[in-house]
């Protein structure tokens, strides 16, 4: 897919990964529809560099965790570009729980986490196939994280919520090909404010351990993670596959000598 002269809708795209893709894409010719859910500020800065680079630029306020506004999502960015042809599912929560303690995760815990980050993407794919399925077809494009593959993360609902939405990609891929391909980017270790804040005093010895560890000796920023969407939006041959972008952390460590 030529992203020039196409639209898109980011989700959770007021700061992090999002804007990093909502800029990425506009930078490539994109008109995007940015959504957010509280940082309306934050949104409208992104809208901005967004026009800086030539396009349109929409911003839309919702929460992906309840279906009516996810349908009011899709109608909007179909009122102002008239198509829609890239659906990017980035809008995400969590909670960082120790994984022992069992009796911290709470119901509420279950209920948000997995609201929105594994209804909120099936609401939109919902909300959206249609649109996406005029013309020559769309492609939908999800973010999960390696905590779907290796079961460690910010907490055990994040993990099971992303490991959920990597198979829900398959699942997705299955039912609305060909017209529609639908993908995910599974990423490690994000440099930012999500693992800032969680983290807190911590986050600058995780990341630095976590870079020890790699292959590539480097965590990933914002955008490469945004990278990694683009090249599966415009990978026109592929659906149902993930892409994992953690700088080789779930290959484990790299082999220093060679064997024997």
């Amino acid at each position: 897919m030529n992203l020039q002269d196409k639209s898109a809708l980011i989700t959770g795209a007021s700061r992090g990964v999002g804007a990093a893709t909502a800029l990425q894409l506009a930078q490539a010719g994109c008109r995007v529809a940015i959504n957010y859910h509280q940082s309306a500020d934050r949104a409208q800065a992104v809208a901005d560099q967004c026009r800086k680079a030539g396009v349109e630029a929409i911003v839309i306020q919702g929460d992906v965790a309840e279906d009516a506004a996810c349908r009011t999502m899709v109608q909007k960015t179909m009122d102002a570009f008239g198509e829609l042809d890239v659906l990017v599912n980035n809008a995400g929560t969590t909670r960082f729980i120790d994984f022992p303690d069992l009796d911290a995760v709470t119901d509420e815990d279950w209920d948000r986490i997995l609201a929105v980050n594994l209804k909120g993407p099936f609401q939109m794919t919902r909300a959206a196939h249609e649109a996406l399925a005029t013309g020559d077809g769309g492609v939908i494009v999800n973010v999960a994280s390696i905590a779907g593959i290796v079961g460690a993360g910010s907490s055990i609902p994040y993990c099971a919520s992303k490991a959920a939405l990597i198979v829900m990609t398959k699942s997705l891929a299955r039912t609305l090909g060909p017209t529609i391909r639908v993908n995910a980017v599974a990423p490690g270790f994000i440099e930012g404010e999500w693992l800032q804040q969680g983290l807190g005093e911590d986050y600058e010895k995780a990341k630095q351990n976590r870079a020890a560890g790699n292959i590539l000796n480097a965590v990933s920023t914002p955008e490469d993670i945004a990278a990694g969407i683009l090249t599966m939006a415009t990978a026109s041959k592929t659906t149902g596959h993930t892409l994992v972008v953690d700088a080789g952390d779930t290959l484990g460590p790299r082999i220093v000598q060679g064997l024997k």
